[in-house]
């Protein structure tokens, strides 16, 4: 019986704390193992708040808030519940970079994460049955760490960054935690200071690279598939290198996603239409320039140029539409360090007389006058007052986003965009950004968070068992938030706000598993697909 207790409060699944009802107490032998008081899951959250409200910085907040986690799923998930839009930024984006920074220091327990070891493919399949431990498995998040936006490669350490994204997975769309896993893949890492540090928790070695790393993926896929055949598998900061090969790779066998690729792209082309929806313009007459041709950026265009096609150009047409900048300025097709995925945008230097002077991005906003710029470059200021005047020489209302994170790699701020514009320009940023007052007018100023449409869509593909995660599907998920806003309203934000994330991700899981079923992708019944939704939503109670 004391072993029977004993695991029931170490298992985060099962335990209640001081929820357990006396009932419970009796059956499961807790007496005398917990303060005799019972308390509902309220009175818990209002105790845990409390503390959480005590805590000196955001760091010593998260702290607290995992320490939960670890002990009890459902209090944790309760308190996130309550507190989302607070909650959000401490448990992920920006805060998560400090945690991962920090994790070999501060590690006490790996919080139900798989550790997959590139040197020992042997062992894959026994270290997910081992985290799964019997339970039905829907959902993984899996990184390897290289290219995690803003701070780069941090080896095993990134394994924060697969679990705080199921958490934001579970708040938002109401994905079972217990149907979820976590992985890293520990392929080695290239930052020394990492290598030598006696208390870092990792292969000590730099990344493997080549055909080692895709056989090693290949197996892990394979696995994955045989282990749970129903699974939704999420690809997160991969490098650049792998990123999107990985998701090209697969995309077509087995319902997967790749947030940096795909995530990103449709949350920028859901606040493009949300933005386009105040103009009263269309995307199809839009001139679009990419600050940043990375993973994140390339995987923008390539979002928005598909749309441009689903909106009736061919792929010619739609091609001309789009301009990549990056390090080395303007991209042309004669650069021989283009990725696969920068050269099917990359220009012909014929198209400019002064193409070797387009090395920068205001000359390169000025050559190519377009109307709508995004910033993944993570280089602060780079939309200054002489880029974004620039841009409104272009068009009435011109849309602007620069979504780098964290706050201080912003391309801009949104006060400072909407003072030089003079109001003109539909803002969005990567990072939350308080309201700008100009010329009388409240401008509300969306973020970019993936947040507001990757729950949504795994809901959706998941209530549905959807057979792929297709572009149709990615597209009706853009549509149906961009669909939200109030375009009307002078001031209005292209996006909406974080604080309704869980109304707007069923609203997305909704038109994602009607596309899937209209598309054929899922052998789901129309009528079938709220009752599938809602019982697909877990709540976060005893």
């Amino acid at each position: 019986m004391k072993m029977k207790a004993r695991n029931v409060l170490n298992n985060p699944f099962l335990n209640k704390g001081t929820g357990f009802t006396q009932a419970e107490r009796d059956e499961l032998g807790l007496n005398g193992l917990i303060p005799p008081r019972i308390q509902t899951i309220e009175e818990q959250a209002e105790r845990i708040y409390e503390q959480f409200q005590s805590k000196e910085n955001k760091l010593a907040k998260r702290q607290l808030l995992m320490q939960v986690f670890n002990e009890n799923r459902t209090l944790f998930f309760k308190l996130f519940s309550q507190h989302l839009e607070e909650f959000m930024p401490i448990v992920y984006d920006p805060i998560i970079a400090e945690s991962i920074e920090e994790y070999s220091h501060q590690f006490i327990q790996p919080q139900g994460a798989i550790f997959l070891s590139v040197d020992d493919p042997d062992h894959i399949k026994s270290a997910l049955e081992n985290g799964a431990n019997g339970r039905d498995i829907r959902l993984i998040v899996v990184s390897d760490a290289e290219g995690i936006l803003g701070i780069g490669d941090w080896g095993v350490q990134g394994v924060d960054i697969s679990v705080g994204k199921l958490m934001v997975y579970t708040a938002a769309a109401g994905i079972d935690p217990s149907q979820v896993l976590p992985v890293v893949i520990d392929a080695g890492t290239n930052r020394e200071s990492l290598l030598d540090d006696p208390m870092y928790l990792g292969n000590r070695h730099l990344r493997i690279k080549g055909q080692k790393y895709d056989e090693f993926i290949d197996e892990f896929v394979s696995q994955t598939e045989s282990l749970f055949p129903n699974v939704y598998l999420h690809w997160e900061d991969f490098g650049r290198s792998n990123a999107a090969k990985i998701l090209n790779k697969y995309r077509n066998k087995i319902t997967t996603f790749n947030d940096d690729i795909q995530g990103t792209g449709i949350i920028v082309l859901a606040g493009i239409l949300g933005a386009l929806q105040i103009s009263g313009e269309k995307l199809t007459e839009q001139t679009y320039m990419s600050f940043g041709a990375g993973t994140a950026g390339a995987g923008i265009v390539k979002r928005i140029y598909d749309e441009m096609i689903l909106q009736g150009l061919s792929e010619e047409e739609a091609k001309q539409h789009f301009y990549l900048v990056d390090k080395q300025g303007l991209l042309f097709d004669d650069d021989k360090t283009l990725t696969p995925e920068q050269k099917p945008f990359a220009r012909n230097r014929s198209e400019f007389n002064n193409s070797n002077e387009l090395d920068n991005l205001e000359s390169a906003v000025m050559a190519v006058k377009p109307t709508i710029l995004v910033g993944t470059s993570t280089v602060a200021g780079a939309f200054n007052e002489n880029v974004v005047q620039e841009m409104t020489k272009n068009t009435k209302r011109p849309i602007i986003f620069p979504i780098s994170n964290p706050t201080k790699l912003l391309e801009a701020q949104a006060a400072d965009i909407i003072q030089w514009s003079k109001g003109k320009a539909l803002v969005a940023t990567g990072v939350p950004s308080e309201p700008v007052e100009f010329d009388g007018v409240i401008y509300k100023i969306g973020q970019a968070n993936n947040a507001l449409v990757y729950p949504g869509l795994a809901l959706g593909t998941i209530a549905v068992s959807a057979h792929r995660l297709t572009d149709s599907m990615i597209s009706a998920a853009a549509h149906s938030l961009s669909e939200t806003i109030a375009s009307t309203e002078l001031g209005a934000a292209v996006l909406p706000p974080v604080s309704k994330l869980s109304e707007f991700s069923k609203t997305v899981a909704i038109a994602v598993a009607q596309d899937a079923v209209k598309k054929g992708v899922s052998d789901c019944q129309p009528s079938d697909i709220n009752k599938r939704i809602e019982l697909s939503q877990w709540q976060p109670e005893y």
